[in-house]
């Protein structure tokens, strides 16, 4: 595919311990049919004990700086306030480009200068990947909660949509254009995410880039159309329940450490919260909505949603439980 639209694109990639994955997400981006000399990739590194940082060498990185505080959200700033490029894309270490046009079809949005930012419409399935990472391509979210809130950021085989909240929608043909609204905006910025770098100078992204509240803010600015692209990003998931557990409860501790920094928070869909607890409960609504999604696409991935359910419901238990005992220490001890 030539592409006649070229843009400067900067390629921000935090890591920590990302060794299982990175060679793949890198080589995916080496692999573009994308003139190299548009693409920096800038690794942004908490201090990674395993071959992060080896791995790194032997691909054509621009730059592997330091993330003294280690979150990937703390990492993102560092990299933005670097780039000089025409346009930022955000990819994670466990994302894969599924094909060597990825990005030229991903900058093709920002033909029209009413287009911010743009970012694939599917997380990529593949047959070929592990169990809980075609669960998550399926689902559209890695958070079995995230269906029955309408909180999923891609495409949901479960809901066969990919958002509920209410926009704007023009189909361009190989992309959707969306017009947003800052009073409920669908989950964006993660996972593939491309926006100007001109307008990410406009909004405070500092000290923690915080995907929603990125968009928000880009949306408040006046920043409201951007382009989701006919195309997915594979999303390698957790090779195990125990890591599947683990991201649950570092997601809950997230949410209480970093409240404060928060300037968006969806609105709270009680009736969806109060649908997913019935149907916890009684079982069998979910077990109607794993048939349902396994007729639209066949998969036994489909039957871990079940458990996922109650692995989630557990997880989120026991980050709250932890997050108001060290509170109840601190207020013990008269720390802050």
């Amino acid at each position: 595919m030539t592409c006649l639209f070229e843009p400067s694109i900067t390629i921000v990639l935090p890591t920590y311990n990302s060794a299982r994955t990175l060679k793949l997400c890198l080589k995916s981006i080496h692999d573009q049919n994308y003139p190299k000399d548009k693409m920096k990739v800038l690794i942004v590194d908490g201090g990674s004990l395993d071959d992060t940082l080896e791995i790194c060498k032997r691909f054509r990185v621009y730059k592997v700086v330091k993330n003294p505080l280690v979150a990937e959200e703390a990492g993102k700033p560092i990299a933005i306030k670097m780039a000089d490029t025409d346009l930022i894309l955000f990819i994670d270490s466990d994302n894969v480009l599924n094909t060597r046009e990825w990005i030229s079809k991903m900058v093709q949005p920002f033909t029209d200068e009413q287009i911010v930012a743009s970012e694939p419409l599917y997380y990529h399935y593949r047959r070929s990947d592990g169990l809980l990472t075609r669960y998550v391509s399926l689902l559209g979210a890695d958070d079995a909660l995230d269906p029955y809130i309408g909180g999923y950021d891609r495409f949901c085989y479960l809901r066969n949509k990919w958002a509920e909240q209410p926009m704007t929608v023009e189909d361009k043909g190989e992309y959707l254009k969306i017009v947003l609204s800052s009073q409920s905006l669908p989950p964006m910025g993660a996972n593939g995410y491309m926006v100007r770098r001109q307008a990410m100078n406009q909004i405070i992204y500092t000290p923690l880039h915080i995907h929603t509240d990125t968009i928000y803010r880009l949306v408040k600015s006046g920043y409201n159309c951007m382009a989701k692209v006919k195309i997915g990003i594979v999303h390698l998931h957790s090779n195990n329940v125990t890591t599947f557990i683990r991201k649950k409860i570092r997601r809950i501790q997230k949410y209480y450490l970093w409240k404060k920094h928060r300037e968006y928070y969806p609105p709270r869909n009680t009736a969806g919260l109060q649908n997913f607890f019935f149907q916890a409960i009684f079982l069998l609504p979910i077990v109607m909505d794993v048939m349902r999604a396994y007729k639209r696409i066949p998969d036994r991935a489909w039957l871990f949603h079940i458990p996922a359910c109650y692995l989630t419901l557990l997880a989120y238990s026991v980050g709250i439980l932890q997050y108001l005992t060290s509170r109840f220490v601190r207020k013990i001890l008269g720390t802050t």
